[in-house]
C-alpha cells in the first residue's frame, strides 16, 4: 500500500474533528458563549505564572508541552504490531478523547480561576477524592520526568550533532521573551528570525558535533552527565518567568514542528514509500506483549494523555486570554500531536525502507535497513524507541534534498526540543501540585517555589539512575524506561479519571455529557486490564514495579468508587 493514503486518512479525519466535533463540544457541552467573567490570567495577573497571552503563543506553548517526545517513541514501539492498529488508535483516540479531553480540562480550569484538575476535584467530588488524586498526580508526574530525561539524555549521546543546536535554542529563547514583553517587540518577526538562526545552528552542528567523550567524560558516564545537566535546567526553567523562556522557545518550536512535518509530508508525496509493515503483526513471538490492551497504553500521547490535563489545567489556563481561545488551544493542539504521531507511525512502517546505512541502537550497523530488520522482535522494537522516526523521517527529507546528516539532525532536534519543553513544563506543573498538597495536608512550606522545584526533580532523578531487570526479556535496563508500560497506563488512567471530573462537572450544569461517557468507559477499561496485565508480570520478574502498579490500581478505585459516589447523589437530586 501507498503510504501517502495512511498521511490522507489521517490527516483528513484530523481536519473533519476540527471544523465539525470541536465546534458541538464548544457550543453544546463546553458552553463558552456564556462565560462571562475574567479568565484567572486577568483576574490574577502577577507577570510569572498568571499574564494574558496571544492565541498564536499560547496555541505553540501548548502544543510544545503536550508534544513531546511520546507522540514519537510510542507510535515508533507500537509499530511493532503493524500500521492499522497504530492507525485507527491514533485517528479515532485523537478525534473523539484526546482533543475531547485535553479541550475540556483547559475549560473547566478557566472557569475555575485556573485551578488544577486536582483542585477542581475536590470541589466536583471531595476532599479526600483531591488528596489521592494530587499523589496520583505526583507519581505521574515524576515518571514523566524520568521518561523525557532519558530519552533525550539517550538522543544527545546517539546523535551529538543536536547538542549545539539545542542549547543555541535556550539562548534565542531567552533574547525573544526580552524583546516581546519588556520592548514590546511584535511576536511574529522575532519567532521566525530565531527560527531561521536555529536552523542555521542546526547545519554548523553536523559539522561540529559535541560529545561529553570529547571534554574528558568517561563514556561509561556520558548518559548519567547528560541527566544531571537536564534535571539542572529543569529546575532553573520551572522557577523562571513563564514569559521569559517556556513561552518564547514553546512559540520557535511550534513554528519549528509545523515546518518538520510538513517536509515530511513533502518528502512522503514525493517519494510515496511503500508500507512495508504488514496490516496486523501475525507473528507476535514468546517475548512480544500482546496487542490488546497494551497498543493503547504503548501510544498515550498521540492519541490520549491524562499529561495534557495537567499542562491545559496547570500552566496554560493560567495564560487564557479570551475563553473562546480554548477551542483552538486545547482541541486544535491535540490535532497536532495526532499529527506528529501520525508522521511517526509513517516513518516507522514506510520512511524506514528507505535507509541503507545505519546504527540501531540494538543491532548495531545496518546496511539496508527495513521494518522487518527493525522490528524482529519486541526487544529490538523497544529498545530502538525513536529512532524510527529519526531515520525514517531523515529518509523522507532527504528525498527533498536534504543531506544525510542534516536531515538526522533536524529530525533529532525536533524530537529533543519537544521533550525539553515537557521536562520544564512538567517540572513546573509538579510544583504547582506540591503547593497544592501543602494546602491540603496544612505544609505551607512546599508552597515554596524553591521547594516544590526539588520536590519536582529529586525523586525524578532518583529513578533515572536505578537499573532493574526487563521484566520481558531479562536484561539489566534504567528503571525509566522499564516503567515505559506503567508511564502508559497511568497516563491513560490519569486522562480517564480527569475525563470524569469534566464529566460530572458539566453534569451538574446540565449539559449532555456522552461524548464524555464513552471515552471515558473505554479508557478506564482497557487502561485496568493493562495494569492488571502488568501487576501479573510483574509480580512474577520485579517487585518493586509490582509494588507501584499495585499502587497505581488502588489509587484508581478509590477515585471511581468516589466519583460513583457523587453520580449516584446528583442521579437522586435530579429525580
Amino acid at each position: 500500500m501507498n503510504s501517502i493514503y495512511l498521511a490522507g486518512f489521517g490527516l483528513g479525519l484530523f481536519f473533519l474533528g476540527y471544523r465539525f466535533y470541536s465546534k458541538y463540544l464548544s457550543e453544546k457541552i463546553y458552553d463558552l458563549q456564556s462565560f462571562s467573567g475574567l479568565t484567572p490570567a486577568h483576574e490574577f495577573k502577577d507577570n510569572i505564572d498568571f499574564i494574558p497571552t496571544k492565541k498564536p503563543i499560547l496555541f505553540g506553548h501548548h502544543f510544545t508541552s503536550i508534544a513531546g517526545a511520546a507522540p514519537i517513541i510510542g507510535p515508533c514501539i507500537a509499530a511493532y504490531w503493524g500500521w492499522l492498529p497504530a492507525l485507527l488508535w491514533i485517528v479515532i483516540g485523537t478525534v473523539f478523547m484526546g482533543a475531547v479531553h485535553d479541550f475540556g480540562a483547559l475549560v473547566i480550569s478557566v472557569r475555575e480561576k485556573g485551578r488544577s484538575i486536582a483542585d477542581i476535584t475536590g470541589k466536583v467530588i471531595s476532599h479526600r477524592a483531591k488528596i489521592m488524586f494530587l499523589f496520583f498526580i505526583l507519581m505521574l508526574t515524576w515518571l514523566v520526568l524520568a521518561v523525557f530525561a532519558m530519552a533525550i539524555a539517550g538522543l544527545f549521546n546517539a546523535v551529538p550533532t543536536s547538542v549545539l543546536p539545542i542549547n543555541i535554542e535556550i539562548i534565542i529563547a531567552l533574547i525573544i521573551g526580552t524583546l516581546i514583553y519588556k520592548k514590546n517587540v511584535n511576536a511574529t518577526i522575532p519567532s521566525v528570525l530565531a527560527l531561521a538562526i536555529l536552523y542555521l545552528f542546526v547545519w554548523i552542528g553536523t559539522k561540529t558535533p559535541i560529545t561529553l567523550s570529547t571534554l574528558g567524560v568517561q563514556p561509561e558516564n556520558t548518559q548519567t552527565v547528560w541527566i544531571i545537566f537536564l534535571f539542572i535546567y529543569s529546575g532553573i526553567a520551572g522557577l523562571l518567568p513563564v514569559w521569559l523562556l517556556l513561552q518564547p522557545r514553546d512559540y520557535i518550536n511550534s513554528h519549528q514542528l509545523m515546518v518538520g512535518l510538513g517536509l515530511i509530508f513533502v518528502g512522503l508525496f514525493i517519494a510515496q514509500p511503500v508500507v512495508d509493515a504488514p496490516m496486523v503483526r501475525s507473528d507476535i513471538g514468546t517475548d512480544g506483549p500482546p496487542i490488546f490492551p497494551l497498543l493503547f497504553v504503548t501510544i498515550a500521547c498521540g492519541a490520549i494523555s491524562g499529561f495534557h490535563g495537567l499542562v491545559s489545567s496547570g500552566t496554560t489556563s493560567k495564560q487564557v486570554n479570551n475563553i473562546q481561545d480554548t477551542r483552538l488551544i486545547g482541541y486544535g493542539s491535540m490535532i497536532g500531536e495526532g499529527a506528529l504521531a501520525l508522521a511517526s507511525t509513517i516513518a516507522a512502517v514506510a520512511g524506514i525502507a528507505l535507509v541503507t546505512t545505519c546504527n540501531l541502537p540494538s543491532v548495531g550497523v545496518v546496511a539496508d535497513l527495513n521494518w522487518h530488520v527493525y522490528y524482529d522482535n519486541w526487544a529490538n522494537a523497544s529498545a530502538n524507541k525513536a529512532t524510527a522516526f529519526v531515520l525514517g523521517g531523515g529518509a523522507l527529507l532527504q528525498q527533498i534534498g536534504f543531506e544525510a546528516e542534516l536531515a538526522k539532525t533536524l529530525m533529532a532536534v525536533l524530537v529533543i526540543s519537544f521533550a525539553a519543553t515537557t521536562l520544564d513544563t512538567a517540572t513546573r506543573i509538579q510544583r504547582f501540585i506540591i503547593g497544592e498538597l501543602g494546602d491540603a495536608i496544612h505544609k505551607p512550606i512546599l508552597k515554596n517555589r524553591v521547594v516544590g522545584t526539588f520536590g519536582a526533580i529529586l525523586p525524578a532523578f532518583a529513578l533515572t539512575m536505578w537499573s532493574v531487570p526487563d521484566p520481558f526479556t531479562g536484561q539489566i535496563k534504567e528503571t525509566a524506561w522499564i516503567i515505559w508500560p506503567i508511564f502508559g497506563a497511568s497516563n491513560q488512567m490519569l486522562a480517564a479519571l480527569t475525563l470524569m471530573v469534566i464529566a460530572l462537572y458539566f453534569l451538574k450544569l446540565k449539559k449532555p455529557i456522552i461524548s464524555l461517557v464513552i471515552p471515558f468507559t473505554l479508557i478506564t477499561g482497557t487502561t485496568i486490564i493493562a495494569l492488571l496485565i502488568n501487576a501479573q508480570t510483574f509480580y512474577q520478574n520485579n517487585s518493586l514495579l509490582f509494588g507501584v502498579d499495585i499502587l497505581l490500581l488502588g489509587l484508581v478505585f478509590w477515585m471511581l468508587y468516589e466519583g460513583w459516589s457523587v453520580f449516584k447523589k446528583m442521579g437522586k437530586n435530579h429525580e
